[in-house]
């Protein structure tokens, strides 16, 4: 499927780095409850992430990532998610986040 570049200028996804790591027990797979600060005009946003099969909660403190903050809040499980934190499957279906080569603000937007 094609698209045009207006379709894709809809979803904004914005860098943000992690400023805390949650355990999340309830979840019905592994997964941490995490928040993101996106910078002075976003803010902090929040998001449950299947990420523990990779990721220790030490090494994802202070990580940027990618993730789009314009979807609408989704319920998951107790915990209410507002943003989708970007990555890939890998070989086994763990998710690899998205890497952001160097530093850069956060809120930037990805073009």
């Amino acid at each position: 499927m094609t698209i045009s570049y207006d379709d894709f200028a809809k979803v904004d996804i914005r860098v943000g780095t992690i400023v805390a790591v949650d355990p999340y027990p309830e979840a019905r797979r592994p997964a941490y409850k995490l928040t993101v600060d996106f910078g002075p005009e976003i803010g902090r946003k929040r998001s449950s992430a299947q990420l523990v099969a990779l990721y220790t909660p030490e090494a994802l403190l202070g990580r940027q990532v990618a993730a789009v903050v314009n979807f609408p809040p989704k319920q998951i499980g107790k915990f209410m998610s507002e943003i989708l934190v970007l990555g890939f499957p890998d070989a086994d279906g763990n998710v690899v986040l998205a890497a952001i080569e160097r530093p850069v603000p956060n809120g930037g937007r990805l073009y």
